[in-house]
């Protein structure tokens, strides 16, 4: 395992909870890196728990809406960790800045491996929310892994359909995609040349005036006082350019129609990537199966708003599938 250099300091974006335990802890997955989670737990609890994993936005760090997630959800009884994924924050692996749709999944599958052996939890009541793009992942890791037996995703993207086809698919033909290959296969080359990996740019800065409504969400969150973290990719400097490639040719719900175990996704109606939220559910099977529609929200209130952000549904939900 790799050594990290883990903060000690609470850094987060949101008010720490004196009520709730809070530390930080370690763990590998099968590709060798290893993650920094934080790990909330309800303080005087000395029974089993059940365990949530936590990770998301796609391009956030654990000190933000994830941890807010995690600190949460500890309040209301669960066992939680929020995590950093591969290459990203204050988990291991190289090269830096980089995503994966098949790692970032098998992150949540580690955090599974990870819980399911600590003294404190019930291995058989393990569940996973997964925010944003990696509510897409969520629900990828709940396709493979019967350990998991519930899944909140939680304003989800699906990155490889955005990816892959653009917003609302307006990209989706053959030559497209072929043009995004060769400049990303382009760029490649340029690396290898520089020794360097060029970086796509957070969300952008300053904020042009004729920005779409979305981006504006976007700035508001992750680059003012309100969600800015000198370690989110958003926030900063962004993935690596050729992080896209691989999303390009490896789409994550190809087999969410095969999920058993149950799953709740929710979404602000008002937000641009709602569509994600009613097509992944409209495919999955089964009467485990819940869509949650905010009214009024957009995408970033899912991020840290408390007062939009129905905890105390994902509380239930994991009460009656965790039992």
């Amino acid at each position: 395992m790799e050594n990290l250099h883990l903060g000690t300091e609470w850094d987060k974006t949101f008010p720490q909870n004196e009520q709730v335990d809070h530390k930080k802890v370690t763990f590998y997955n099968r590709y060798g890196v290893t993650l920094a989670a934080d790990l909330y737990a309800p303080r005087g609890v000395d029974s089993a728990l059940p365990a949530l994993a936590v990770s998301g936005p796609f391009g956030a760090v654990k000190e933000q809406a994830s941890g807010l997630y995690a600190q949460k959800m500890a309040e209301k009884g669960f066992l939680t960790i929020a995590f950093d994924p591969s290459f990203t924050g204050e988990s291991g692996g190289f090269p830096r800045n980089v995503a994966s749709p098949d790692i970032n999944t098998e992150d949540f599958q580690a955090a599974v491996d990870f819980l399911s052996v600590q003294e404190n939890v019930d291995p058989e009541r393990i569940g996973i929310i997964g925010i944003c793009g990696w509510g897409g992942m969520a629900l990828n890791a709940a396709a493979i892994d019967p350990r998991i037996k519930a899944t909140v995703a939680s304003t989800m993207y699906d990155m490889t359909r955005v990816t892959a086809k653009g917003y609302f698919d307006a990209e989706d033909s053959e030559q497209a995609r072929f043009e995004k290959r060769k400049a990303l296969c382009a760029q490649r080359t340029a690396d290898y040349k520089s020794g360097t990996y060029a970086r796509a740019g957070g969300v952008v800065d300053p904020l042009p005036a004729d920005a779409p409504d979305f981006v504006k969400d976007y700035y508001a969150y992750y680059k003012t006082a309100r969600g800015y973290h000198p370690r989110s990719l958003n926030s900063n400097d962004g993935w690596n350019v050729t992080s896209s490639l691989s999303f390009l040719n490896m789409p994550i719900l190809q087999y969410s129609q095969e999920i058993r175990s149950a799953v709740l996704v929710i979404h602000g109606d008002q937000a641009h990537s709602c569509y994600f939220s009613r097509d992944a559910y409209a495919k999955l099977t089964g009467d485990n199966k819940e869509l949650m529609l905010i009214p009024g929200a957009v995408h970033t209130d899912l991020y840290d708003n408390v007062d939009v952000i129905p905890f105390d549904k994902m509380a239930s939900f994991f009460d009656e599938y965790l039992k």
